[in-house]
């Protein structure tokens, strides 16, 4: 289908290539997701299977698919970019780690998890890039710069705490149970800004100044998007308490809670660019 602006022709409901895969890439995420929380539902009494496990078994399944339907010649059958993820994909993902968070026992542990999350992951990701360092050029793999670096002592400075979730029980084991879930909140933001401010400096000549200057960036960072998510927070939790939407419409409640909490995200994701 084809209109005409003017005299410039414009294509309507034609998809590229490249947004094919990409919309290939989507359903496929979508439908392994579905596929990992129905299953891990009906295997939740199970002993010896929990949701993690079979995460994880459908994706290496989905992995040795793909791999033998293009014959072992790529194992990229469908990629999306990661803009799409950290714009789409981990918003979601973080409002409901933070839903599920107990409010009272985080804070009241909150600067243990703080010191977990954050001073922990810092010294994490020093000692992963020295000894990526190390290793990597013993592997003689290729040249890497130092950003590179850096950026995989960020990834890895990132530990998962959900395999550690599924064998704490959160009413037997309480205290421990709001620390490993609040560090593993903490960690991952912690990690997602060390990346991004890795990503604003070009550290091909490290100096005293440079150095200074990429801590300060990451501080400004944490501290601007840490205020800009509990601005947005606290603002949206005024909104539904003085408007109070659940008395004429709990859609529109709803939708507020998730648009907002969608918002505190963007803001502190724009934070990167100033």
């Amino acid at each position: 289908m084809a209109v005409h602006l003017g005299s410039v022709p414009i294509k309507l409901g034609v998809l590229s290539e490249s947004d094919h895969m990409s919309v290939a890439s989507i359903n496929l995420f979508v439908a392994l997701l579905c596929a990992c929380i129905v299953i891990g539902h009906l295997l939740e009494e199970n002993r010896w299977m929990n949701e993690s496990i079979t995460a994880l078994l459908i994706g290496l399944g989905t992995g040795v698919i793909i791999l033998l339907t293009t014959k072992g010649k790529s194992s990229h059958l469908r990629v999306f970019s990661e803009e799409l993820f950290f714009i789409y994909l981990l918003p979601p993902i973080i409002f409901n780690a933070g839903f599920q968070v107990k409010k009272k026992r985080f804070f009241r542990n909150f600067m243990t998890i703080m010191l977990f999350g954050a001073v922990g992951t810092l010294i994490s990701f020093i000692i992963i890039s020295l000894g990526a360092i190390g290793i990597i050029k013993k592997m003689d793999i290729g040249v890497l710069e130092i950003g590179d670096y850096l950026a995989v002592g960020a990834i890895f400075s990132a530990t998962d705490s959900v395999c550690t979730l599924q064998v704490l029980s959160q009413d037997e084991t309480p205290l421990l149970y709001s620390l490993v879930f609040g560090e593993g909140v903490v960690n991952d933001a912690t990690s997602i800004v060390l990346f991004n401010a890795i990503q604003n400096f070009d550290l091909g000549n490290i100096d005293a100044v440079t150095v200074l200057k990429f801590v300060a960036n990451f501080f400004s960072l944490f501290f601007t998007s840490t205020f800009l998510g509990a601005f947005a927070g606290l603002f949206s939790a005024y909104i539904i308490k003085k408007l109070y939407f659940g008395r004429h419409s709990t859609d529109r409640e709803v939708a507020i809670m998730i648009l907002m909490a969608y918002l505190s995200y963007m803001l502190a994701e724009v934070s990167v660019f100033f």
